[in-house]
């Protein structure tokens, strides 16, 4: 599956029209099977679908540890669209209700306002402990270079990215997608495969931070996120409650710090 695909356009400039040709980001479903069971499909560009679902297990509860699963593979050599994972016999009496799609909230959140949204996730996962001061400025510098290290982005214009670091700000893992639950999906994944996420301090994305991300994050004990666009009202008090660090770009040369102040100074 290709990243890229050329593809022909007309462009119309003041009035003259003439055919080029673009980059176009690529597309794909991705079919994540548990237990040889169909669980999701994603749509997502090709490339790195092990880290990304690793990445999408952790976030939803399915694993925890590398030792949670026995196999993650393609299901066919020449098919990186189905990828299946199986669990190991203690993981997957643990998390019954996860495989019968009853227990976690992102499958069932249709019809629960905000209250009860964060009410039943902050029962699912721990707050994060204190700690992990970083510099603003350091940090800021991260968040503007991103731009440099999205390949995808240069070439179509289309990608989200998520980038991971650790307390040194040194960069542990980067990723891009179409999507901005993919692109933090496969970043935390090859952090996880490595089995490096204790190494975490915090990670910068592209995209804005919804409720979704800041469960993602703090699912891989990440305390900091830091985006380029502003975070929902949802996500700042679901990280409020789980001691996460939300903050974004501001207007001129600085950040918006919504929450967890006090790790970033």
């Amino acid at each position: 599956m290709d990243q890229l695909r050329k593809q022909s356009v007309m462009r119309w400039d003041q009035g003259a029209t003439r055919i080029t040709h673009l980059n176009l980001i690529g597309e794909e479903p991705l079919s994540i099977r548990i237990q040889g069971k169909p669980y999701s499909v994603v749509m997502r560009t090709p490339g790195e679908e092990l880290a990304h679902v690793a990445g999408f297990c952790l976030a939803e509860g399915i694993i925890d540890t590398q030792a949670d699963y026995t196999a993650m593979a393609f299901c066919d050599g020449d098919d990186t669209n189905v990828v299946t994972v199986t669990l190991s016999a203690t993981r997957r009496s643990q998390i019954t209700q996860i495989l019968d799609r009853r227990g976690f909230i992102s499958q069932t959140s249709c019809g629960l306002c905000g209250k009860e949204l964060v009410s039943d996730l902050i029962q699912k996962i721990m707050p994060l402990p204190d700690g992990c001061v970083l510099d603003h400025n350091r940090v800021f510098e991260q968040l503007e270079a991103l731009r440099d290290i999205q390949p995808l982005r240069k070439k179509t214009r289309a990608a989200h990215a998520a980038a991971i670091y650790d307390d040194r700000y040194n960069l542990l893992a980067v990723a891009e997608d179409v999507g901005r639950h993919n692109a933090v999906d496969k970043a935390i994944g090859k952090v996880f495969l490595e089995a490096n996420l204790d190494a975490v301090a915090f990670m910068v994305m592209s995209s804005r931070i919804s409720y979704e991300l800041v469960q993602k994050a703090s699912r891989a004990r990440i305390p900091i996120l830091v985006a380029i666009s502003r975070p929902t009202a949802l996500a700042v008090e679901l990280a409020s409650h789980l001691n996460m660090t939300l903050a974004c770009l501001s207007e001129g040369d600085g950040l918006y710090i919504f929450c967890g102040q006090e790790r970033l100074n």
